[in-house]
């Protein structure tokens, strides 16, 4: 297929930016290379053998990106749980972070921004994240792409995501507080889409704000009632829509709260 577009960069100067979270540390190399053999000894929570044994994991499940397994193993997944829970963070398997949502298990976000990077051969550009939640999966994104946007419909999330990437300094990962159904215009058009909630379909929104030659990754609900992971590529002669294994999120709902 054809390669995803690494554009766009920026948005025009004319056009106000959200309030990023800034950065004095440049971002991973744009080509990742394959994790390398780890020798700490350390089984704290911030050992990176620990990170490691995860995408060892994640690699015998199926997953085979580079970049994505680079940021898999960078990204400081215990550092989005609740404390309680942090003794599962590296397990695979979702974990409740509040306000009736969780976080997604590491395979299904690997899998996922996996389907969103196939085709290309370095970093995205701008991509879009639909329900931002505790940060977790706009951190590994931020390895991943030029530039993300992540919006998140609940305050109190948006504010735990705040806190909890504060600690990383990612210049180029921004936060939005507002309605992901509606996307975010003012960043379009998206190299790429993902949402980490499934709703009845796609938000027409969401295609109108994919650039040409841009994919999306979202789970939607199927004929059979069960929601299953939806790649929608926008072409130059229309979209092309793939259906592919049953996955359950949360769901997908409009304004804010």
């Amino acid at each position: 297929m054809a390669q995803r577009p690494g554009f766009p960069l920026k948005l025009d100067k004319a056009t106000p930016a959200p309030r990023s979270l800034k950065a004095n540390v440049s971002l991973k190399p744009a080509t990742a290379p394959a994790i390398p053999a780890v020798t700490v000894q350390s089984l704290g929570m911030d050992s990176i053998a620990v990170r490691h044994r995860m995408v060892q994991k994640l690699a015998a499940q199926g997953l085979q990106d580079p970049m994505v397994l680079q940021a898999m193993g960078t990204v400081e997944r215990h550092r989005f749980v609740e404390s309680a829970l942090v003794a599962q963070a590296y397990e695979d398997t979702s974990l409740p972070i509040g306000l009736g949502q969780t976080i997604s298990k590491p395979n299904v976000v690997a899998r996922m921004i996996e389907l969103l990077r196939e085709g290309a051969t370095g970093k995205l550009g701008r991509v879009l994240e639909i329900g931002t939640g505790c940060g977790y999966q706009a951190a590994v994104l931020s390895h991943i792409a030029a530039e993300v946007y992540s919006i998140e419909r609940l305050k109190g999330l948006h504010e735990k995501a705040r806190a909890n990437l504060r600690h990383f300094r990612l210049a180029n990962v921004h936060l939005l507080f507002g309605d992901g159904m509606l996307g975010y215009a003012k960043g379009a058009p998206y190299a790429a889409i993902i949402s980490a909630a499934g709703g009845e379909s796609v938000p027409q929104a969401w295609i109108d704000q994919l650039a040409v030659g841009g994919r999306l990754v979202a789970p939607t609900v199927t004929a059979t009632g069960q929601q299953a992971l939806m790649v929608i590529d926008k072409t130059a002669n229309g979209l092309k829509q793939s259906v592919l294994e049953a996955v359950h999120f949360v769901p997908l709902k409009s304004g804010v709260s």
